[in-house]
């Protein structure tokens, strides 16, 4: 089984900063890719950044400049660390870890439960 957990969501003012983290523990294939998503009430879950386990990052273009993801390969963990918060960056964060099976190609994609991110203007 494998587990994904969020944290470091809360409150910020805009102009403010927060950094969020997420550990991957569990039985898993080396992770490939890690990201981050957010989904904003009524809205979809869109992408706002991810990085390779070479560390090639790709950014939402709403964030780009002020977000910096990373990870440690080593200890399955990632980080998202936000600058400038903007108030339409409000959202539930989530955390997913895709692994791929070296034998068949098989992907998989692990999900963390999200954390809460709320920016008052």
């Amino acid at each position: 089984q494998v587990h994904v957990v969020e944290s470091g969501g809360g409150l910020a003012q805009a102009g403010g900063s927060l950094r969020l983290l997420c550990s991957v523990s569990g039985s898993l294939f080396s992770i490939n890719a890690m990201g981050w998503y957010r989904q904003a009430p009524g809205d979809e879950r869109d992408l706002v950044a991810n990085i390779t386990s070479g560390g090639n990052a790709n950014y939402a273009d709403s964030v780009k400049g002020r977000f910096t993801i990373s990870r440690d390969n080593a200890e399955n963990t990632g980080s998202l660390q936000m600058r400038s918060l903007k108030a339409e960056d409000t959202g539930v964060y989530y955390c997913v870890a895709e692994s791929r099976d070296p034998t068949g190609g098989t992907r998989y994609y692990y999900w963390g439960q999200g954390t809460q991110v709320t920016v008052s203007s």
